[in-house]
């Protein structure tokens, strides 16, 4: 689906990418995770084309990303950016209609779609009226994924979709979008700082540093053969919620 080679991106002095090169496969959903400031929300704004690259080539379906390319390709997209980021004198059904009405979608076929997306993402139908500000978190990440998936888009893109919610909505949550993604087969790339929701929720972790992808592929290669001492070091700092999702245990790495 998309494939990176040797992305550069720096703001200043600070390389956000740093050659970075990556395959992100089809049908997929791929976490990308790393300490703050190692690239991975710049490297989602480089996917959807609102952050141009300094160097390297972004290719989608084998062809390169150019600017003539990038309005189609983003009508293939969704986006869901940190904290939902809802229109906020917008209501959620206005919030979640806004592309489709943008696009001159017939009104029955907009009604039809967001009857849909409430199911899939179990918002309440009576809060559709509603502000976000008149929403709870786990409301608004609701409207921001159903605004997101409106157009049924091919790819979809996360930005720590769930980080700014207490910890009961957000286990609630990581369930549903588990489900979501299941029952979409679409192509998914999460942001997360979060570890044990990365492995809980993707089928492949990109753990990167400084702009660069240091280690690709399951939780479980990274607990057994990290590919460099900030691999271990970075799981290390998780690893008590992470046992039971790596199949490790304490015993069999010689803890006490």
């Amino acid at each position: 689906m998309f494939e990176l080679r040797q992305i550069t991106k720096a703001y200043g002095e600070q390389r956000a990418l740093d050659g970075l090169s990556l395959r992100i496969e089809p049908a997929a959903t791929t976490a990308l995770i790393g300490p703050s400031g190692c690239g991975k929300s710049t490297l989602l704004r480089v996917l959807i084309g609102l952050v141009g690259a300094d160097a390297g080539e972004v290719l989608l379906d084998g062809a390169p990303l150019t600017p003539a390319r990038l309005p189609d390709a983003r009508l293939r997209m969704g986006y869901v950016i940190q904290q939902g980021g809802l229109f906020p004198h917008l209501t959620a059904r206005d919030n979640a209609t806004l592309m489709a009405a943008h696009l001159g979608w017939p009104r029955e076929r907009i009604s039809a779609r967001l009857d849909e997306l409430v199911t899939l993402t179990h918002l309440p139908a009576d809060v559709l009226d509603r502000y976000p500000g008149e929403l709870s978190g786990g409301q608004n990440q609701r409207v921001a994924l159903m605004r997101a998936l409106m157009l049924d888009p091919e790819i979809l893109l996360l930005d720590e979709p769930l980080g700014a919610l207490d910890p009961m909505v957000r286990s609630e949550l990581q369930d549903e979008l588990k489900q979501i993604f299941a029952a979409l087969k679409r192509t998914v790339v999460l942001v997360t700082h979060d570890l044990p929701e990365a492995a809980f929720l993707a089928d492949r972790i990109v753990l990167m540093r400084a702009g660069r992808a240091v280690q690709t592929g399951l939780l479980a290669d990274m607990v057994q053969r990290p590919a460099e001492p900030f691999v271990e070091r970075f799981v290390q700092a998780q690893r008590s919620p992470l046992e039971h999702l790596a199949g490790a245990s304490p015993a069999a790495d010689g803890d006490p």
